[in-house]
């Protein structure tokens, strides 16, 4: 019986006659409309099936076998439901072998075997790919990538040994290291084919005929190309590339793609059997890990978790969004009017206060969707389009018939106060009114309205193209109307959105305002910049603290902490240090120079915070526990205040506003198990 829990991925063979003789051809379904996953039932149904063939080949009853799935669809990995649990070594380990026991069977048939890769094809998916001897795919697909490392795992059956073989040393760590820890990014088939990861690309329509006609033409001699083996000095030159783009990123913080590396480096020399087991080896090790339990944890967040925005009202509520008003025509109101013209297929009409502005707002959307046409996002023609659907003006009232207003204009309170007082008598009184503060109280924005329950927050985070997270602010007057509204927009424009109330900061800026707020505090009281740089690298975050604080924006980090510590008090201390470089238009990180190296801090820029030393001082380290104390405290807070309806929405944000790493699981994994919760709280944040 299979296991309670497993979706079994079956195994159906059926023989096609062809031109070069009979093929068998493995179809694996799990037979429901779910993903296929690979777990111990379907792992050894699937080895029990290829074994039956093995005999056949040896019978000379079969020429070939072609592996595919159902439409559109190969695999998409291992049962991760069943695989993360495993915590028991041994169980690991068996496992393990059980995956390599059963694919490696397709490259030890004794007669050659096909990939036909009709759709999606992750981890274990395209390891059943990669065990094949060819491998054709059909032109529309998009998801074809190893992610387990980002997971925790490693890739660990076969795709460590035989994807550098096959692409290449250095494609191959693209693949399995660098790919997962840079958004998740997926191949498409084009992609695929060009690095000489599959050998044919065939349409869509009649995909898995036209893969047996391929596969016929190749059973009778059709050439297929294969590039040679590295050298051993590119194989280790590439090696230690990729290590130091692992170290700096990570620092060591998680360990699966440390021990992903090590097999890819060993794999050019080790033989079939020993590459294998030491593939079983890392697999077993890693299960179990509070990583992998952290980075089970996060997808399971972004993915089935946050499609349901929890807290949310009733989405029939919302108004029907027929048209969009944006207020200003800057960097991000125009990033915004792109996103909502293109996923809403709405008109778009944008206001700022003079002519020359609006001239440069519709040069600046122009060039935003001409961006999007030259890498091929978007076809010409629906690029003009695009731009057709957006309008700039000086005008308000062109936003009369606006069933949506964004106001994306200075983060100054008075000047949004006056925005929304002048849009309440030019829109219906449907229009819903949404504001773009990343910090600043909704509910004192509305105040003074006629009808303040119309207001809301839509913080979409910059930039608008890449993050893919919206926070939306409920005011205590804010109807279930404007609050469905905005979520049906974040979820209509791709986004992930978290509900959260009117509290300073939100969510995403109040926590990454007193991780800053505490690094700069340090920084001021003498703790060498260079010192409060290097402190949160054990935390293998996306980018150091004076990094982030460039990427924001000084001025930007500077107003918001005032504004915050004019709200939250001494926790947010303001920093002279801070202030002084912003003043002075200073960077506080060099220009990037195009190596991808890690943007340390500029020692320079210890003068705007006085000669280090005295008794304030600390270490890295008591930086980094001053930092993890305060979020813990600060988090506490938020979940005391109602800020989030439960602390996995804290984590969401943290993942996709934040780029908190899979590894940690958001912030709030971590801070359990590292016992800050406890040693601050003293209780634990997540029940598990």
């Amino acid at each position: 019986m299979p296991h309670a829990e497993e979706r079994v991925a079956h195994s159906h063979v059926t023989d096609v006659d062809t031109g070069a003789g009979r093929i068998a051809l493995l179809r694996l379904d799990n037979d429901q409309d779910k993903p296929t996953t690979l777990g111990p039932q379907g792992l050894a149904e699937l080895r029990d099936a290829l074994l039956v063939q093995q005999g056949r080949a040896r019978d000379g009853e079969i020429v070939a076998l072609a592996v595919t799935g159902r439409p559109g669809h190969l695999c998409a990995g291992a049962d991760l439901t069943i695989v993360g649990r495993i915590e028991d070594p041994v169980r690991a380990g068996e496992i393990a072998r059980l995956g390599h026991d059963a694919l490696r069977l397709l490259g030890e048939l004794g007669v050659p075997t096909f990939a036909f890769v009709g759709g999606l094809a992750l981890g274990g998916g395209l390891e059943i790919a990669l065990h094949c001897t060819y491998r054709s795919v059909a032109a529309g697909t998009r998801a074809l990538g190893l992610p387990e490392t980002l997971l925790g795992l490693v890739p660990g059956w076969g795709g460590c040994t035989l994807l550098p073989r096959l692409v290449g040393v250095s494609e191959a760590c693209r693949i399995i290291l660098d790919n997962p820890w840079s958004g998740n990014r997926l191949m498409d088939a084009s992609t695929a084919a060009r690095i000489g990861l599959v050998d044919a690309v065939l349409p869509d329509d009649g995909f898995v005929d036209a893969s047996l006609a391929w596969a016929t033409e190749v059973l009778q001699g059709a050439d297929v190309p294969r590039r040679p083996l590295d050298e051993p000095d590119t194989w280790a030159q590439e090696s230690q590339a990729a290590r130091a783009r692992v170290d700096r990123r990570l620092h060591g913080a998680a360990p699966a793609p440390y021990r992903a590396l090590e097999l890819v480096t060993a794999a050019r020399d080790r033989d079939r059997d020993s590459a294998f087991a030491a593939e079983d080896e890392a697999l077993a090790a890693l299960l179990g890990t509070p990583e992998l339990r952290a980075g089970l944890y996060a997808l399971d967040l972004t993915t089935r978790r946050a499609r349901t925005t929890a807290g949310a009202p009733d989405l029939a509520a919302a108004v029907p969004v027929g048209a969009v008003g944006i207020v200003g025509a800057g960097l991000m109101a125009a990033q915004l009017a792109v996103l909502l013209a293109g996923r809403l297929d709405v008109p778009v009409r944008m206001r700022e206060i003079d002519d020359e502005r609006a001239a440069t707002g519709r040069a600046r959307v122009a060039g935003l969707v001409e961006r999007q046409v030259r890498r091929g996002r978007l076809a010409p023609d629906a690029g003009r389009a695009l731009v057709d659907r957006i309008t700039v003006g000086t005008d308000l009232a062109e936003l009369a018939g606006s069933d949506l207003v964004i106001e994306a204009v200075t983060e100054v309170l008075d000047v949004k106060q006056r925005v929304f007082a002048e849009l309440e008598d030019v829109v219906g009184p449907h229009a819903v009114l949404a504001t773009n503060t990343s910090a600043l109280s909704v509910g004192a924005m509305a105040k003074g309205l006629a009808h303040p329950e119309r207001v809301v927050g839509l913080h979409v985070f910059n930039p608008v193209a890449q993050m893919p997270l919206v926070e939306v602010a409920r005011a205590e007057r804010t109807s279930d109307a404007a609050v469905a509204t905005a979520l049906t927009v974040a979820r209509d424009a791709g986004k992930t959105a978290v509900l959260c109330a009117d509290r300073p900061g939100f969510v995403v800026n109040r926590l990454l305002l007193r991780e800053l707020a505490e690094v700069l505090h340090a920084a001021d009281t003498g703790t060498p910049v260079e010192v409060v740089d290097a402190a949160l690298r054990p935390l293998g975050l996306p980018m150091g603290p004076f990094a982030l604080l460039q990427l924001v924006g000084l001025p930007v980090a500077q107003h918001v902490l005032e504004a915050l510590h004019h709200d939250l008090g001494d926790r947010y201390p303001v920093s002279p240090g801070l202030a002084t470089l912003a003043d002075a238009g200073r960077r506080v990180v060099p220009e990037p120079d195009g190596s991808g190296r890690e943007a340390d801090v500029d020692p320079t820029i210890q003068d705007a915070f006085g000669t280090p030393g005295g008794p304030a001082a600390m270490s890295a380290s008591a930086v980094l526990d001053t930092v993890l104390a305060g979020l813990t405290e600060e988090v506490g807070l938020m979940l005391d205040e109602g800020v989030v309806v439960s602390p996995e929405q804290i984590d969401l944000a943290m993942i996709l506003g934040a780029r908190f790493g899979f590894h940690l699981g958001g912030l709030l994994p971590y801070l359990d198990r590292s016992g800050w919760s406890e040693r601050v709280l003293g209780r634990r944040l997540l029940p598990f």
